[in-house]
């Protein structure tokens, strides 16, 4: 299929929905505290698609049966809602999606509920530097591992693991398109950015071993370590000479 370049009028409609989704994300933090179960938060999120007009592009994607993917604690990414209780010094990641108008952004936090331990706060401080330093590389005439290296780079340094298994993508009229890329690697690699490419940038960091492993349920991905992960995710638009975050407030 190759790379998809958006033109003009398709990067006003991925702004748009990105816009959308940064507001529901903006909104369910304000839900996310000590009591609420992940089924309630996974229906105030369905709510909030409703009252903004627009589809989930996760739910029913090779069958998986939510609107949403929410990660408490050790689990990295894909956690299935349910009847888990979130407690005082939990982390939580919420990744989600919407399709406005038949173009999907795709975008992921890790909230901190109550009294996070120091390791928990700078675990998800660094996650979300990474995606940072990563996103700037996002420029016409880079290198898609360029991004790669950058959240690399800032993970490592401060102690933690990137994990391997799982892959940035580009975004669009499909929730996953091409290019797929890990968040790990050399720079000057991999194909010369151009602007108009849209991709979901999301560094997944684990406090221990990078590895994962899947629960019984097919979906779920927790650390094989028992210890933290978190996530964190943004639709960036290739620039020509700057970076844009399309799902985030400016």
């Amino acid at each position: 299929m190759g790379i998809h370049i958006k033109s003009e009028k398709e990067i006003l409609l991925m702004r748009d929905s990105g816009k959308v989704l940064s507001d529901i994300l903006s909104e369910i933090e304000k839900k996310i505290v000590v009591g609420i179960t992940t089924f309630e938060i996974e229906m105030e999120l369905r709510k909030l698609l409703k009252k903004n007009k627009v589809k989930s592009p996760f739910l029913g994607y090779r069958g998986y049966p939510a609107v949403s993917c929410i990660s408490v604690n050790e689990v990295v990414v894909h956690g299935i809602p349910s009847d888990y209780i979130i407690k005082d010094g939990d982390i939580v990641s919420v990744d989600m999606g919407v399709n406005y108008r038949g173009f999907i952004t795709d975008a992921a936090r890790t909230f901190l509920v109550g009294n996070v331990s120091k390791e928990g706060i700078k675990l998800v401080d660094v996650t979300k530097r990474s995606f940072y330093e990563g996103a700037k590389m996002a420029v016409e005439g880079n290198h898609l591992y360029d991004i790669s290296f950058m959240i690399q780079k800032t993970v490592e340094k401060e102690g933690f693991s990137i994990v391997r298994d799982f892959v940035s993508h580009g975004v669009g009229r499909r929730l996953h398109e091409e290019p797929f890329f890990q968040n790990f690697g050399e720079k000057g690699k991999g194909p010369i950015l151009k602007y108009g490419m849209c991709l979901a940038v999301e560094p997944m960091v684990n406090q221990g071993t990078y590895r994962i492993k899947i629960l019984k349920d097919g979906w779920t991905a927790v650390t094989e370590d028992g210890k933290l992960s978190a996530h964190y995710e943004n639709t960036v638009l290739v620039g020509k000479d700057t970076f844009e975050i399309l799902t985030e407030k400016n």
